[in-house]
Formats: C-alpha cells, sequence, structure tokens
C-alpha cells in the first residue's frame, strides 16, 4: 500500500518554503510514499482551513505542513507559530489522521530559516512512520 500524503504549503517566504516542498516531495519518494495533492495559502497563520479539507479526503493518509515564520519587530511571529500549531494537533486529532508539524520558527533569522527547510524532509519522515505504525 502507498501511503498518500497531501501538502499544506505557505505562499510567504516562497522561496524557503519552495526548497521545503521539494525536499519533502524527493523524501516521500525516497519512503514509497506519494504527494497526491498541495494546497498552497498566504501563510502559516493560514493553514487550518486547507489542513480540514485535507483531512477530510479520505485517500489522503496523512497531512505534512510546510511553512517558515522569521522574526519580526514585534512578537507577532509567536502568536502565529503558537497559534497554528494548537490547530494543527486539534485537527489531527478531531480527523484521527497525522498532521506534521514542517514549519520552522518562531524566533529566526531569514539565514537561520534558511538552515532549517529541512524540516520539510523531515515533516515528511514523521507522518510516513505515523501512518505505519498507527
Amino acid at each position: 500500500m502507498t501511503i498518500k500524503l497531501g501538502f499544506v504549503i505557505a505562499e510567504f517566504n516562497r522561496d524557503l518554503t519552495y526548497q521545503m516542498e521539494l525536499l519533502g516531495e524527493e523524501h516521500a519518494k525516497f519512503l514509497g510514499a506519494e504527494v497526491v495533492e498541495k494546497i498552497l495559502v498566504p501563510g502559516v497563520y493560514d493553514m487550518p482551513l486547507a489542513i480540514k479539507k485535507l483531512c477530510e479526503n479520505k485517500e489522503i493518509d496523512a497531512v505534512i505542513t510546510l511553512g517558515i515564520v522569521i522574526e519580526g519587530a514585534t512578537e507577532h511571529d509567536e502568536i502565529v507559530v503558537q497559534h497554528a500549531a494548537r490547530k494543527i494537533t486539534d485537527l489531527s486529532l478531531e480527523y484521527n489522521k497525522p498532521v506534521t508539524l514542517g514549519i520552522a520558527g518562531p524566533g529566526m533569522t531569514r539565514m537561520e530559516a534558511h538552515e532549517r527547510v529541512d524540516y520539510g524532509k523531515r515533516a515528511v519522515e514523521a507522518a510516513v512512520k505515523l501512518v505505519q505504525r498507527l
């Protein structure tokens, strides 16, 4: 059985989330999984509705979130990640389906974010392991 994945990808900092997407897809293939649907959303905070849509799709075994939240002049980055992570967890439990957190941040510089694009790969690996073990 091929594990089928859905990606929810933030367009904000797209140069970095695109790298995360490519690494995630490449790793999915390596693990024998398939990315069957992708939804682009404006930013990390906007992910929950798209995640819910993918969770409702019975053909999708797990959902991977991909995003980068870079530190700004205010604490906005902390609020965004905190609320998104909470809702992502809630949706995973509500639909009894793995939804993994491939979001780097908060509190990062752009350079630190660039060094963490492998979070996409890690999120795919976690999703595949969860599907196999649950």
